[in-house]
């Protein structure tokens, strides 16, 4: 499924985000026959998983990642419909007993099925996206769980197809890429019994695959996109305000992303969402009648989650480099207000008929009236 994209998506500055693969990858550094020696090969764009702040959680590793750029290859291997077949459903297994030659077929009823014989197209590169480990899957996706977490484990039990879509892009200009749904198999075939109304993605599209949802974004939307460099520059703007907690008087500051996501550090800004108003953390203020997690604002009364702020990092995510004002509701991540907005307003797949709005960087739904809530933060008194 392609939700039609936004060119809203693609506010922001530059996206300098590099995530090499394995050598073996041609996809994210092999240059294209046009491309001189030291020369950048051309990109097409980039697939970015919904609900990671920059990475996976356990890490970036070969083809399995939170963010990979499509890049001409050097050695077109797209594919093209070539002959069609007309032929009862009962024969397309028989049909499709050549493991060599690229096919699909759709299941029109119960007796009729179509089978497309595919070709090599020299005009176009193809990526195939998709749960399975095999070869021809260039990147591997799992399932995303709220709170940037992937379903692992015997028992984890995953509703990604393992050939779940393929996307082609042109090898000239203006590099227009379509998606398909699914990919072939080990044995060059694949059964299908839709097709996509759209397939063209635009900067902003998004992919949904039963389990996880992709974001498309084109060069021209990542040269508006903040760069990790303006990322961090906006921290340290921040923690050289010296924010302070308004009762503790102590001195807040966002820790540095090198630390990654492990426990709150002690300067660690914390939020009301209802109101908010920005904290260091305390233990007062609980109000367990209303849930475990409910507090009071000592300064405005109003109850509500009491959370820590995360910096978001994940700059595709992000329309613009403006400054961290906002923060999603009840996840605590920080990001533009613009940024903040969009997201909040931008209904996700959730199964199979229901969307949902979530913050971007983890995933978790968004709760409150508007998904998001401007900071609150006092200054140093003196």
């Amino acid at each position: 499924m392609v939700l039609e994209g936004n060119p809203e998506v693609g506010s922001p500055r530059t996206s300098d985000l590099q995530h090499p693969g394995s050598q073996s990858s041609c996809v994210l550094s092999s240059p294209g026959d046009d491309a001189q020696p030291g020369e950048e090969p051309i990109k097409y764009g980039e697939l970015i998983v919904l609900g990671y702040n920059g990475c996976l959680a356990s890490g970036d590793k070969g083809r399995r990642r939170s963010r990979l750029a499509l890049s001409r290859r050097p050695h077109a291997n797209g594919v093209k419909p070539d002959v069609m077949h007309h032929i009862s459903t009962p024969l397309v297994s028989k049909a499709l007993s050549n493991r060599g030659q690229h096919s699909i077929s759709y299941t029109l009823s119960r007796s009729h099925s179509v089978i497309v014989e595919y070709t090599h197209d020299s005009d176009t590169d193809m990526f195939q996206i998709g749960r399975s480990t095999e070869n021809m899957i260039d990147f591997v996706v799992t399932d995303t769980s709220p709170g940037g977490g992937t379903a692992e484990g015997p028992s984890a039990q995953s509703t990604i197809s393992r050939y779940a879509c393929r996307i082609l892009c042109d090898r000239r200009p203006p590099y227009t890429a379509r998606i398909y749904a699914a990919g072939f198999d080990a044995s060059s075939n694949i059964f299908l019994g839709v097709e996509n109304e759209s397939n063209v993605l635009q900067d902003g599209s998004l992919i949904d695959l039963c389990g996880a949802t992709l974001l498309w974004r084109t060069p021209a939307g990542l040269l508006r996109a903040p760069t990790l460099k303006q990322l961090e520059a906006q921290r340290q703007e921040a923690n050289a305000a010296r924010p302070q907690c308004p009762v503790g008087l102590s001195t807040l500051a966002f820790p540095s992303p090198a630390r990654g996501r492990t426990a709150p550090d002690k300067q660690q800004p914390w939020v009301y969402v209802r109101c908010g108003h920005v904290h260091g953390y305390h233990g007062w203020g609980c109000r367990r009648e209303r849930g475990p997690q409910e507090r009071e604002c000592p300064l405005c009364r109003l109850v509500g989650p009491y959370v820590p702020l995360w910096l978001g990092q994940e700059a595709g995510l992000c329309l613009d480099p403006g400054p961290p004002s906002h923060a999603f509701a009840p996840c605590g991540h920080v990001c533009s207000e613009k940024t903040a907005r969009y997201w909040a307003q931008t209904p996700l797949p959730h199964g199979t008929h229901a969307f949902h709005a979530a913050c971007p960087f983890c995933g978790a739904w968004l709760t409150g009236e508007h998904g998001c809530v401007r900071l609150i933060f006092q200054g140093p008194l003196d």
